[in-house]
């Protein structure tokens, strides 16, 4: 049950304004489910969602309505309440990717988001943390960060949207931005030092509307999934390999590597492109980790769950 206290953080302005009409409708449908203790709240501004989110301490829900770019900073919000005051997460899909609600498991429909949100059991999900930033989802370096930020961007400006918007800009930056980097590494103690094309560190098992990178990621084994693509590479096969990501048989091939690590440490030998679900990450160092069991999650798929 969502319980009597419900707090939904909506983004009107998601989907190009359909987020502000689906926020209606959630209203209406959850206040059906809740009564009338539901209280809305419609963010206007980059890191409104987080600073509601911060002041949920003690409710029984709250429920993100958007993308992954907001379900990013309620998640931010939610880890500043001390652990056993922080309310559970849901999610009610509205963005373009929607990566961490398909993974969770949620449906097409909204009277059918909000039946499950009902009535879905709780989890309990470890969270990924990048210096002092926590991602639910994926944290990526490299060509596939170019390719997720050359998303946004062609999303923004075009109003497209759907699988077709991120295959476009993969085959661009596989044209424009196929760069090896050098990588210096310490995985659990371990140190590296290589040249790679792309390094995602992965909470869930997808990134750019459901590429299925790490697909055995679990939310709650206490790791992180791994996946370095090494260099180097040509534009042909950079280009089979990133289509066969989308059904995840792209491990297969012998530049791509794939582990599991607690803590990473990672430097660069100069700027490159850094996506943190979704969102741009702009730093030099970057220190790694994963938080076991920080939040409950409201989660009808139990297949990227191990318990």
């Amino acid at each position: 049950m969502l319980g009597e206290k419900v707090l939904l953080i909506a983004n009107p302005a998601s989907r190009h304004g359909e987020g502000a009409v689906a926020a209606v409708r959630a209203e209406r449908l959850l206040r059906e489910t809740v009564g009338a203790r539901l209280a809305v709240m419609l963010t206007s501004h980059q890191g409104h969602a987080a600073d509601i989110a911060e002041s949920a301490a003690g409710l029984d829900a709250v429920v993100a309505l958007g993308g992954d770019g907001l379900i990013h900073e309620v998640l931010n919000g939610l880890m500043a309440i001390p652990a056993a005051l922080r309310p559970p997460l849901g999610v009610i899909p509205a963005g373009s990717g929607n990566d961490y609600a398909g993974a969770l498991g949620m449906a097409a429909t909204l009277t059918d988001i909000v039946h499950q949100l009902d009535n879905a059991p709780h989890r309990t999900s470890d969270v990924g943390c990048c210096n002092g930033e926590y991602f639910m989802e994926t944290l990526s370096f490299g060509l596939d960060a170019a390719i997720a930020l050359d998303t946004i961007e062609r999303r923004e400006r075009t109003g497209a949207a759907g699988l077709s918007l991120y295959v476009q800009s993969g085959i661009d930056q596989l044209l424009h931005n196929l760069k090896p980097r050098r990588m210096e590494a310490v995985f659990d103690g371990k140190e590296r030092r290589e040249d790679i094309i792309l390094c995602a560190v992965q909470n869930g098992p997808t990134y750019g509307g459901g590429f299925r990178i790490c697909p055995d990621a679990l939310f709650d084994d206490g790791l992180l999934d791994v996946c370095i693509a090494h260099a180097p590479v040509g534009a042909l096969k950079a280009g089979w390999v990133f289509l066969r990501a989308k059904s995840g048989h792209h491990r297969h091939f012998k530049e791509i590597e794939t582990f599991r690590a607690r803590e990473i440490s990672l430097r660069f030998d100069g700027p490159l492109p850094v996506q943190i679900d979704g969102e741009p990450l702009f730093e030099t160092e970057y220190k790694i980790s994963v938080e076991p069991g920080a939040l409950r999650v409201i989660a009808p798929n139990d297949k990227p769950f191990s318990k």
